[in-house]
């Protein structure tokens, strides 16, 4: 491991906090030490109060601040005095605790300060830092993992014996570190946990922990037990159907829409594939900040129904409270070893999702590594119940507040890159889901940065291409609950008599047959949705109202609204929700240059703005007004509504 300090880059940051947040940018830069808002940082300054005084404060990282990202904002101020008083109490619940960090902070605008601040308080250095290296953690989850970390330090770190995170472990570094720490200590490990480094400056202590994890790094490497032996898998083939078959299960477990993402890259499959797995990976997480429920499922069988009965298993086996008394929230596991899916991440978004695949994706690492170190041994069972069932833990879910109405759902919409169809995408998103995007424009696949969204070229009327994306799509979020038929074409007008068979089939093929595929295909995803299937069809007002010269769109489009109409006879026994909508005059679209606006407005003698309110209401219809009420009808006021279709349109006279 290499220190990333840069001189020209740190002499930008002229405070002692900005030097802070510097170090922890570079900390947070490598995954090998944090991920995902792991590890904390502090530093110890003196300031100046309302009334002219000076304080000693600590800022330490806030909770929510991921070390890569964090800001000067990131770091809560905390009074010093009050840290060592606490510290030096008997006992101190951790809601009490917490209390008392937020109540004597000097900003009330700043996140709730890291639950391990009293022992960042407690440590006599300048400047703290905190990670959970994977080195560290590796070598500490082996049956003599103590006595290889003294063999590695000697006497330069303090070791402190695996307690639970919060004010207890506080009191316990504070009773070993004031008893072992003398002018050589250079760090703290906490077993099963991580490492703590610190100094007078910033780069003192940022390079202080390179160098022990460093250390760490060579000595697994000496024992061959850093870089890894390929391992290979055999590649399985599985149906689209098993995949939306386990989500739908894994959810009923949860009480909710979860997201599922499947990764079979080669050596997380060869991972699950392994024949030691039922072994390896029940035992715990590397460290219980990463507490992830795992569950391992064989090849062959993916009945999940087992879940609820092995967690309540799992509590009455560790809980000293009756059941009535301690409420289990979600029992659902977050990652799942299949040995066709290979690692399946579990998740109530796809942020989630992706940061335990990142996570457990480090864990698999860590437990190979400690097999070669002689075999890997997390904590027992019964501390990561109490890390898992902690009050702190509880009581953030139970602050939690409501999730967005699509939060855990995956939805797909065709014809996503531009107009209606990329509004439907910022519609669904804003609501939550996790989105599938399918366009036959390249730029599908870069046009939103953001990792609930998956952009995918395709070809509608290819139906290699389309098992293709959906096969991608599903494995990449576990399934489809909401589908948005949005593709299509409005070909040049012409009149029936001159109205040739190719523009005919043409039109037919994109906007009617690609859509009777796609509905085929996706209907056994579609009726394993958690919460219901739903399908929102993008029609016209050409359906009700047809317009000479459009006689191929207009056939084509009452065609699809058709076929809707009997999906919604046919799939409502299977709780899939059907309806249409049909807009007119939507103008913010790629079919409608400004040119043709002004020709067309020139044709009725009047402005382009009169030309795009032209209608009973005499209101503007754009994108987003389609695409918000093909959201709602997907959402859960219209729950109880199939088979309708929708204007639109601002009022047409010749629709009502």
């Amino acid at each position: 491991m290499k220190s990333l300090w840069n001189e020209s880059e740190a002499r930008k940051y002229d405070t002692d906090l900005a030097l802070r947040v510097y170090t922890s940018r570079l900390l947070g830069r490598n995954k090998d030490l944090v991920m995902h808002g792991g590890g904390n940082t502090s530093v110890k300054l003196e300031t100046k109060n309302i009334f002219g005084e000076t304080e000693s404060l600590l800022y330490v990282k806030g909770s929510g601040w991921d070390l890569e990202t964090i800001e000067e904002a990131g770091f809560a101020p905390v009074r010093m005095d009050h840290l060592l008083r606490l510290a030096e109490l008997p006992t101190l619940s951790d809601p009490e605790m917490v209390n008392e960090l937020k109540t004597h902070m000097t900003n009330a605008a700043v996140p709730t300060p890291s639950v391990e601040t009293i022992l960042h308080a407690i440590l006599p250095f300048k400047y703290v830092d905190h990670t959970h290296a994977d080195a560290i953690v590796t070598i500490t989850n082996t049956e003599d993992g103590e006595a290889r970390i003294r063999e590695i330090y000697g006497e330069r770190v303090v070791v402190i014996p695996y307690i639970m995170p919060g004010f207890d472990l506080a009191r316990l570094c504070n009773e070993i570190f004031s008893r072992e720490a003398h002018a050589g200590t250079e760090g703290m490990v906490l077993l099963n946990h991580g490492i703590f480094t610190f100094g007078e400056t910033a780069r003192e202590s940022y390079e202080r922990m390179i160098q022990l994890v460093d250390e760490a790094e060579s000595y697994l490497q000496d024992k061959q037990a850093w870089k890894l032996p390929v391992m290979h898998a055999e590649p399985q083939s599985i149906e689209l159907s098993e995949i939306a078959a386990l989500r739908q299960a894994v959810s009923e477990v949860a009480g909710r829409p979860m997201i599922l993402n499947c990764d079979d890259a080669n050596d997380k499959l060869a991972f699950a594939q392994h024949e030691d797995i039922a072994r390896i990976s029940q035992q715990g997480p590397a460290t219980p900040d990463h507490v992830i429920r795992t569950k391992r499922l064989p090849m062959l069988g993916r009945d999940v129904s087992g879940f609820q009965r092995e967690y309540q298993a799992y509590f009455d086996r560790n809980a000293p409270l009756a059941k009535d008394e301690k409420q289990i929230l979600d029992q659902a596991p977050r990652v799942i070893l299949d040995n066709k899916l290979g690692l399946v991440s579990v998740g109530k978004s796809m942020k989630d999702a992706s940061i335990i695949n990142d996570i457990y994706s480090h864990t698999i690492n860590i437990i190979r590594r400690g097999e070669r170190l002689g075999g890997y041994r997390a904590l027992p069972e019964k501390d990561i119940f109490d890390v898992e069932y902690w009050d702190l833990e509880q009581a953030k879910l139970k602050k939690a507040g409501a999730d967005p109405i699509f939060s855990g759902e995956v939805a797909l919409v065709t014809g996503c890159v531009s107009g209606i169809g990329r509004a439907c995408v910022n519609a669904l998103l804003k609501r939550g889901a996790a989105v599938i995007g399918l366009d036959i424009d390249i730029n599908v696949e870069t046009m939103l940065d953001s990792v609930a969204f998956l952009g995918l070229q395709c070809d509608l009327t290819n139906t290699e291409q389309v098992m293709q994306v959906l096969e991608r799509g599903v494995k990449h979020f576990g399934g489809v609950d909401i589908l948005i038929l949005n593709a299509g074409i409005f070909p040049e007008s012409e009149r029936v008599a001159e109205l040739s068979d190719s523009t005919w089939r043409k039109v037919m093929s994109i906007n009617l047959d690609a859509n009777l595929v796609l509905l085929r295909t996706l209907y056994p995803i579609l009726k394993m949705a958690p919460a219901g299937g739903r399908v929102a069809v993008i029609g016209s007002k050409n359906v009700p109202a047809p317009g000479p010269g459009a006689a191929a769109y207009s056939v084509s489009k009452a065609a699809l609204n058709q076929l809707a109409r009997v999906l919604a006879l046919e799939w409502g026994e299977d709780n899939i929700r059907i309806n249409s909508l049909h807009p007119n005059g939507v103008f913010d679209t790629a079919l409608w240059t400004e040119e043709i606006l002004q020709q067309r407005a020139r044709h009725y003698g009047i402005s382009v703005d009169e030309y795009k309110r032209n209608n009973l209401l005499h209101t503007e219809v754009r994108s987003c007004d389609v695409a918000e009420l093909a959201c709602e009808l997907c959402g859960p006021l219209f729950s109880r509504t199939t088979g309708a279709q929708i204007a639109v349109d601002g009022g047409n006279d010749r629709v009502v």
